[in-house]
């Protein structure tokens, strides 16, 4: 599933997904470690531990602007009201 003989057992996991029976890769990360996606000579995209702060993380993703990265619960309006809802939708807020 996973090319590469330099990655670490601690480091690296695969655990099945109960929706469907499929498989989630899990990578453990430190802060400013990354992960690349894709090729490693000619990446699709790299994901960037920023901060981790208690329990808020911050993640950089470093991707081409032709390719769509959303937030899941934006995603979820997107899939469900079509990609003009996209710029209408804000962050939650504590209310």
């Amino acid at each position: 599933m996973v090319c590469g003989g330099s990655r670490r057992l601690r480091d690296v996991d695969e655990v099945e997904v109960a929706a469907g029976g499929s498989h989630m890769l899990v990578i453990t990360r430190r802060e400013g470690e990354e992960v690349v996606i894709g090729d490693p000579s000619s990446p699709i995209g790299v994901i960037r531990i920023a901060t981790i702060k208690g329990d808020r993380v911050r993640i950089a993703l470093d991707f081409p602007r032709e390719i769509a990265v959303h937030r899941k619960e934006v995603a979820i309006e997107i899939a469900n009201s079509g990609p003009a809802i996209a710029g209408k939708i804000r962050p939650a807020t504590n209310e």
